[in-house]
């Protein structure tokens, strides 16, 4: 086997037009499906990139739009409901309770308006939402509703250019009522998946409920997972809980960034595969012409076959020898697709500003795929050239 693929080699050096041509729907297929799967895994990156390692394992709650109906039960995001969650779903680290509001801050003759969200003590450092400098609420201050504010750092910057925000004193106004605030820390610039880093706001929830709206509901409810991978499963347990416990669908919202980023991998593994399939047409196509050009190489050497058959070699040699040539095509094919797949990918993410995600699987199965490609379509004419008979292949 190994004469003849040496002897492949020679054929093609001595056909190199031919050869060329016969490799590139190979290559082209090849390097195709390398390319988009690549592509693919870095969007995957960076979609998860997007959305930060942080609040993976958060699913959000907020009410849905229900279907009134006679029997159905309202749904209130208060401390009672806190602790049914608790005991009717499973997985659950902790809920942490939430209200949004728009507030407009000012210090001096500089004003920003932003949204606010009151929070509890613990709430941001559950995020991994960092401080830049100062400190984070305290359990103290939720309990006696302290007028303190953590800043973004984008309205960090814009009301105090300067960089010095902490202890100095701001104007919040919400619903035309001024508050007094005093300024105990500022956030990092960095990447989350459920807040703002840069242009929040954050206030105690105790402010909140004393001064602001006594007694509220929460407008969002957090549920913290034990862990990422019980998320998806808390959503529809949530989603579930609720309908029963209302006597209606869609009685509440509930999603996960770990949903959703699960959700678009899936969208994105869908389109590759997709687009991978529809690359891989061109390696089937390039076995079709491989298969053409081996059925003319047969035709030229029939005198050799002859000979050798003349000289004593068996249907299955001459077989053999034409498969390991139609495979020796794809072989060399398979090998320049998947440098030029590399090439490619390396090309593009350098252009988008990605880091490479060449997949080693992707490159295996085209490989192995393109060399069954010229084994399949080798055979007939591997098998029309072990037929002939000597005394029809010698006369030419």
């Amino acid at each position: 086997m190994f004469e003849d693929f040496i002897d492949s080699l020679r054929n093609f050096a001595r056909n190199k037009t031919r050869t060329i041509l016969s490799l590139l729907g190979v290559i082209i297929g090849v390097a195709s499906v390398i390319l988009i799967t690549s592509m693919g895994q870095s969007s995957t990156k960076e979609i998860e990139g997007t959305f930060g390692s942080s609040g993976l394992d958060l699913v959000q709650v907020s009410s849905g739009f229900m279907r009134r109906r006679r029997e159905a039960v309202s749904l209130k995001f208060d401390e009672a409901f806190r602790q049914e969650l608790f005991d009717n779903v499973r997985n659950i680290r902790r809920i942490w309770y939430k209200n949004s509001l728009s507030a407009t801050l000012s210090y001096g003759d500089t004003s920003v308006t932003a949204s606010c969200t009151a929070i509890e003590p613990g709430y941001l450092e559950m995020c991994a939402l960092a401080l830049d400098y100062g400190d984070y609420f305290s359990v103290t201050d939720d309990v006696y509703g302290g007028q303190k504010v953590i800043l973004g750092s984008e309205v960090a910057t814009a009301l105090f250019p300067d960089g010095n925000a902490v202890g100095r004193g701001i104007l919040l106004v919400t619903s035309n009522v001024p508050f007094s605030f005093s300024v105990v820390g500022v956030l990092k610039e960095q990447t989350s998946g459920m807040e703002n880093s840069t242009s929040g706001i954050y206030i105690p929830r105790g402010f909140y409920d004393k001064k602001i709206s006594p007694n509220p509901d929460a407008s969002t409810v957090m549920v913290q997972a034990e862990s990422p991978a019980f998320c998806t499963q808390i959503v529809n347990d949530v989603t579930d809980w609720a309908a029963r416990k209302t006597g209606t669908e869609g009685s509440v919202n509930a999603m996960s960034m770990q949903t959703i980023i699960e959700q678009m991998n899936t969208i994105t593994r869908t389109m590759s595969l997709m687009l991978s399939g529809i690359a891989a047409i061109s390696l089937l196509v390039g076995g079709i012409g491989i298969m053409n050009i081996m059925i003319v190489t047969v035709t030229e050497r029939r005198q050799e076959i002859g000979i050798r058959k003349a000289l004593g070699a068996s249907p299955a040699a001459i077989r053999r020898q034409f498969l390991v040539e139609s495979a020796s095509i794809t072989l060399l094919g398979g090998t320049l697709g998947i440098i030029l797949g590399i090439a490619l990918s390396f090309a593009v993410e350098y252009v988008r500003g990605q880091p490479l995600a060449i997949q080693a699987g992707a490159c295996v199965v085209s490989f192995v795929f393109s060399v069954f490609v010229g084994v399949f379509f080798g055979l007939n004419p591997a098998s029309r050239a072990a037929r002939l008979d000597p005394v029809d292949a010698l006369a030419g």
